[in-house]
């Protein structure tokens, strides 16, 4: 009776174990999914992929609290003619557009109802539902990092606009300009 009392704890505890993998192998793919190239960076940048899935899973239970709202069309114009405005602003003060539209960034998603402030947090963030533009705000802080230092160049600074626009397009829902028509293009359009 005891061998057989041993065996059946020992099948239990493999069955246990074999469940443990499984759900183990379903929560990484989950994860892998949801979140793309950003699973990897965050597996790199900890150094385990057991403490990146808990730190994206928890990036998910956060998200989950949010009160996220898709912006009505009257919105959805005025952040696309502020977005003109400060596109404009990039030939004569381009730092100064930068700024724009990094703070037209973080007034878009305090619109959506994300929550603002840290900028790292609001990367964060983003990666749960803008897992394809979040590397391009990313990308746009970091130019802006170097810029407050003096490190880059204006076609950087062009760069990190790309970079905004592609997060502030994928916000607002929809497409914004890249450049207004030329004046002969105005007849086409109409």
């Amino acid at each position: 009776m005891i061998i057989g009392a041993l065996l059946c704890v020992a099948v239990a505890a493999v069955a246990i174990a074999g469940t443990l993998v499984l759900l183990s192998q379903r929560r990484r793919r989950h994860l892998r999914a949801r979140f793309g190239p950003e699973y990897e960076r965050e597996v790199h940048r900890r150094g385990s992929r057991l403490t990146a899935e808990r730190a994206l899973a928890h990036r998910q239970r956060r998200h989950a609290r949010f009160h996220l709202r898709s912006l009505p069309a009257y919105e959805r114009d005025e952040y696309t003619e502020e977005w003109s405005r400060i596109r404009e602003r990039f030939v004569d003060t381009p730092l100064a557009a930068v700024h724009a539209a990094d703070d037209l960034v973080t007034k878009v998603m305090a619109a959506c109802g994300y929550p603002v402030g840290d900028h790292d947090q609001q990367i964060a963030d983003l990666s749960v539902d803008h897992v394809d533009t979040v590397e391009e705000y990313r990308r746009a802080r970091e130019i802006v990092a170097r810029a407050e230092g003096g490190g880059a160049t204006t076609e950087d600074l062009r760069t990190a606009m790309v970079h905004y626009r592609a997060l502030v397009s994928a916000l607002v829902g929809r497409d914004l300009p890249r450049k207004r028509p030329a004046p002969s293009d105005v007849g086409e359009l109409q």
